[in-house]
C-alpha cells in the first residue's frame, strides 16, 4: 500500500526534517506548475521516472528549466536505451500517479529498485519544491534535507549535471 502525504508528513517530523507545503490546483505538468500561485521560495523540480533496456530504474530530479537529453544522460550514466518508464510501472515502483512524481514517492520503493540522479545546480538551492505523492501540493524542504530523506529510505543517489554535454 503506497504511503498517503499525511503518512509522508509524518515520516519527515519523525526525522526531524522541518517543511511546508501549499495547497494548489492540480498540476501535470512543468508548464501547469508553473502557471499555478508559488507561495514557496526555491527550486521548483521536474521529476523524470526512466527505465533502461536492462530493466534499471532511475529517478532524475533536476530544476524545471534544465534541459535534458536522454542519450547525452544515458551516456553520462552508463544507462542502455533510456526512455521514459511507463505508468503501471510507476504506480507499482513508486506508488503514485504520472505527473505526481517526486523524489517523496521513494518512500514507497520497498524493493529499492529506483536509483536516484540529483541536479547538480538544484542542490546548490537552500530550499526545493516537490509534490508530496500528490499533485495538487507542493511540499518545500532544505536540499540539505532531501538528502537525509533518500538516505533514509535507503536509496542510492549521485549528484550530476544532467545538461551537460548536450547537443546544440
Amino acid at each position: 500500500m503506497a504511503a498517503t502525504p499525511d503518512e509522508l508528513f509524518s515520516y519527515l517530523e519523525k526525522l526531524g526534517i522541518k517543511f511546508k507545503t501549499h495547497q494548489h490546483e492540480p498540476v501535470f505538468t512543468v508548464e501547469e506548475a508553473q502557471a499555478v500561485s508559488r507561495e514557496l521560495e526555491g527550486g521548483h523540480s521536474k521529476n523524470l521516472f526512466l527505465k533502461d533496456k536492462t530493466g534499471d530504474l532511475y529517478l532524475l530530479v533536476c530544476l524545471e528549466e534544465t534541459p535534458v537529453d536522454l542519450k547525452s544522460l544515458r551516456k553520462k550514466i552508463g544507462a542502455k536505451n533510456l526512455s521514459f518508464g511507463k505508468a503501471d510501472l510507476l504506480i507499482d515502483t513508486l506508488g503514485v500517479e504520472p505527473g505526481s512524481v517526486t523524489p517523496f514517492s521513494l518512500i514507497n520503493d520497498m524493493d529499492k529498485k529506483v536509483f536516484v540522479l540529483l541536479d547538480e545546480a538544484m542542490m546548490k538551492e537552500d530550499y526545493l519544491n516537490f509534490h508530496p505523492l500528490i499533485n495538487d501540493k507542493t511540499t518545500q524542504i532544505s536540499s540539505k534535507d532531501l538528502l537525509q530523506f533518500i538516505e533514509s529510505c535507503g536509496q542510492d543517489y549521485r549528484i550530476i549535471d544532467p545538461s551537460a554535454d548536450i547537443p546544440s
